[in-house]
């Protein structure tokens, strides 16, 4: 079969991709409340990064745009709830970016090669810089539009204080895939 007669989805990556979904669903309901931000602490984005670093930037990209989609819809994927009320309340910034940062954290790990010292520092840092910061470029402005503060209030309520949780998900998801792409090389 050739590139260009390939289909567009596979069953398995269907499957995959819906999985994934679910695990982004179910990673939702882990919230953390703190008293002085509107934003809890999730898992949510843990399960953007595992989804973009194991199935890669095309099916990591339908797998939250799936979820995004469907919430948009109404129905209740994040935390028990969905509709338009969620993707533009406070956090909404944040749940857009899900599906960027998935496609670019997998496209950027399938770059990586080897499973050394520095594949894991250069895999940390791509989940990192992907699957955290880019999420507060379109979630801290959107915040404090929202919430009505200024850029600097936002983001000592909604950046700041998750930087360092933020680092130790990516790490942990780091942990988790680099032995993972040793056994299954092509996991896509």
């Amino acid at each position: 079969m050739t590139a260009s007669s390939r289909p567009l989805f596979s069953v398995k990556g269907i499957v995959f991709s819906a999985l994934f979904g679910a695990l982004l669903s179910v990673m939702s309901y882990i919230q953390i409340r703190l008293g002085f931000s509107p934003v809890p602490i999730t898992l949510q984005n843990m399960a953007v990064m595992i989804a973009g670093a194991l199935l890669g930037a095309y099916y990591g990209f339908f797998s939250m745009f799936l979820v995004v989609f469907l919430v948009a819809l109404g129905l209740p994927l994040l935390h028990g709830q969905g509709g338009l009320g969620l993707l533009l309340g406070t956090t909404g910034g944040f749940i857009w970016m899900y599906p960027i940062s998935a496609m670019l954290i997998g496209w950027l790990v399938s770059k990586v090669k080897g499973n050394g010292w520095a594949s894991y520092a250069a895999v940390f840092v791509i989940i990192e810089v992907c699957g955290s910061l880019l999420l507060y470029v379109s979630g801290v402005p959107w915040f404090a539009y929202k919430f009505n503060v200024s850029f600097g209030k936002a983001l000592s309520l909604s950046c700041f204080p998750y930087l360092p949780g933020d680092a130790a998900k990516a790490l942990a998801v780091t942990l988790i895939i680099m032995p993972i792409r040793r056994i299954f090389p092509r996991v896509r």
